[in-house]
């Protein structure tokens, strides 16, 4: 009805042509704190108020890690395929273009060679964004070809585990590359090649069955959700309630399956303090 139209551009017109008010300004934790967007990226991502670690990607953790986030990435346009020709409610090809689309990426990792303080470092990088950071043949083989390039210059691994585990729709191939990866780390660790595995929220399955767990050094962010099956999984499966903060990184770290627990501010310090002293190298500022 005109009745309740506004006919006068510039204030209001119709109730469809009002704009929301944009998204992406305001974040709030899962205590309830309320962030400025602002605010949060200048603090790596991390509610002030609180310490939540919020979910974040390759891109967020290239610009931490690496100087002046300059870095070389490495098989950039490596994509799965369909072999086995899985069909769901959609199929595997649709669903990937889907992925790609949303996220711009091309799959579920993506791995980085640039300078940390000075010092060259390989980051792998995966993207729960992506399929929720399911392990499919891509990101095998390009945790593969990360531990290859290290092997070749000498330069030290840095794997970041966000994932939801196995890709269902490539099957064995997905479960193929827990071994594919476990070979080529072992590789690095004949080689004297040091390898640091950072598990953040969340670390689960097949991922956390095979690269996560095999660190030279195995570290976490707080909070982090980590473990093989779920917490819901594991309490149906053994019939018993489940202690108090099961499968968090701050459990694993008391258990001993953790050597320490990172703020992500501390991240880049920490990662190269230890790369420092494992290479026997002065320590940098």
């Amino acid at each position: 009805m005109s009745w309740f139209k506004r006919k006068t551009k510039g204030i209001t017109t119709t109730t469809q042509e009002k704009k929301d008010t944009p998204r992406g300004l305001w974040y709030k934790s899962p205590t309830g704190k309320i962030v400025d967007a602002d605010e949060l990226e200048k603090n790596f991502y991390v509610s002030p108020e609180d310490g939540y670690h919020v979910r974040i990607g390759s891109k967020e953790y290239f610009e931490i890690l690496f100087d002046d986030n300059k870095f070389k990435e490495l098989d950039a346009n490596l994509e799965s395929k369909d072999p086995l020709k899985f069909v769901d409610t959609k199929k595997y090809p649709e669903r990937l273009k889907a992925a790609q689309e949303k996220t711009k990426l091309k799959d579920a990792i993506r791995v980085g060679v640039g300078k940390s303080k000075g010092k060259d470092l390989v980051v792998a990088c995966m993207d729960f964004a992506f399929i929720g950071g399911s392990m499919g043949s891509v990101v095998g083989e390009k945790i593969a070809r990360a531990a290859n390039y290290s092997l070749k210059h000498k330069v030290p691994l840095l794997v970041i585990s966000k994932s939801g585990g196995a890709r269902m729709m490539e099957s064995a191939l997905s479960l193929m590359q827990l071994a594919k990866t476990s070979v080529k780390l072992a590789q690095l660790a004949d080689a004297g090649i040091p390898y640091i595995s950072l598990c953040t929220d969340p670390t689960t399955g097949g991922t956390t069955a095979s690269f996560a767990m095999l660190g030279d050094i195995n570290i976490a962010e707080p909070g982090a959700l980590i473990g093989f099956a779920g917490p819901r999984v594991v309490k149906d499966t053994t019939g018993k309630d489940l202690p108090e903060g099961f499968q968090t990184s701050e459990f694993l770290l008391e258990h001993g399956f953790l050597d320490f627990i990172v703020l992500r501010k501390e991240l880049k310090a920490r990662v190269n303090q230890y790369l420092d002293l494992i290479l026997n190298q002065p320590l940098r500022a």
